[in-house]
């Protein structure tokens, strides 16, 4: 069993699936797409691996690892009629002289393992159209890395997992137990029945604290804000899509789509010591809209056609994500708080891993 149907759930259910394991996947919103408030809807789906500026640890390794990952995925779901919009190209704006030479040397790095990162100084980056965010006097590009659309994957993964056999739940678990005496793991659901599997894969982001803190597991997660704005450019705007990728200036990713429009987004974390806010002020939002002063004239001409947000789950006292096996037969694959989409495939791989070295139990009972 499988609780949470974010990207990651998704991923999750839909590689274990393809392996031949028979796979429940328990969410409320299972049925019908993700809610609003939900971390995978308020995704942009950049996939910063290559780029990511450490060249070591796990971070380094599963970022790898899922790039990789994904590029076979979207050749084996569209071979079975599952297409993924995939944009390939980043580009990382370098807001001064120091950041940019520490871009130059990340370049040299890379190249020494055989990856492409190409430094653009500002006279590239003024060839470009439309103009980028002033400020910016170089940049890094990675071709490899790119942009996937998060909703139109994730409907791929459901589409075929539910061809290769995937049963859907759509009810809320509302609390976990280990069978007394046996290899196996209950869930109660919300309307009212049970579940019973050998493999419980809890990534259910913020909800997991709440089940699995009565089994004395504490792996604290706490919200924070995944804002996204949807553009219309002016007319007579070059498009954007002519750019050599999707942009990261300061923390905001803009991310180029067909007919003239533009994602922006952010994650948007409150200030040490203040309280958490489920929505953004006016005045974040504003700067998101502005890129914090540096927006060029036809961005801030813009038209906004829909502003939309989703929280994410970020560990408290531990690197993300929270990838750990609990108990046998319980595995947190969790708290990936900026990277769901990247780090999506090296999730799911990590917990088929675990689940083919443990028991050889199987089946999946119960009355939901």
């Amino acid at each position: 069993m499988v609780i949470g149907a974010g990207v990651v759930g998704l991923a999750t259910a839909w590689l274990l699936q393809s392996q031949g394991h028979r796979v429940m996947l328990v969410d409320p919103a299972v049925a019908r797409p993700q809610p609003p408030e939900a971390g995978s809807s308020a995704a942009l789906g950049l996939l910063m691996a290559r780029i990511y500026r450490r060249s070591s640890g796990r971070g380094w390794r599963l970022r790898q690892r899922s790039l990789e990952l994904w590029r076979s995925w979207r050749q084996q779901l569209e071979a079975a009629g599952q297409r993924l919009p995939w944009r390939p190209g980043l580009l990382q704006l370098a807001p001064d002289a120091a950041a940019f030479a520490a871009q130059t040397r990340l370049a040299a790095e890379r190249a020494r393992r055989g990856l492409t990162l190409q430094p653009l100084p500002a006279e590239a980056l003024a060839a470009l159209a439309p103009s980028l965010p002033s400020g910016a006097v170089g940049g890094l590009f990675s071709p490899e890395d790119g942009q996937l659309d998060p909703l139109p994957a994730m409907a791929a993964l459901r589409a075929d997992a539910l061809e290769r056999g995937l049963e859907l739940v759509a009810d809320a678990a509302t609390a976990i137990e280990r069978q007394a005496g046996a290899e196996r793991w209950r869930i109660a659901l919300a309307g009212g029945g049970w579940l019973e599997a050998p493999w419980l894969v809890m990534s259910a982001g913020l909800a997991c604290p709440e089940l699995l803190d009565p089994l004395g597991h504490r792996h604290p997660q706490v919200p924070v804000l995944g804002q996204a704005l949807e553009l219309q450019l002016p007319a007579g705007t070059p498009d954007p899509c002519q750019w050599p990728g999707s942009i990261s200036w300061g923390g905001v990713n803009l991310v180029p789509r067909p007919g003239g429009r533009l994602w922006l987004g952010a994650t948007l974390e409150p200030p040490a010591g203040e309280p958490f806010a489920a929505q953004a002020s006016a005045a974040e939002l504003a700067s998101l809209r502005d890129l914090a002063g540096t927006a060029p004239d036809w961005l801030r001409q813009a038209t906004v056609l829909r502003h939309w947000r989703g929280l994410r789950a970020r560990p408290q006292g531990a690197p993300a994500p929270l990838l750990e096996q609990l108990e046998p037969g319980l595995l947190l694959a969790s708290g990936h708080y900026r990277n769901g989409v990247l780090l999506a495939p090296a999730t799911a791989e990590w917990v088929a891993e675990r689940i083919a070295a443990g028991s050889g139990l199987s089946g999946i009972s119960g009355s939901p």
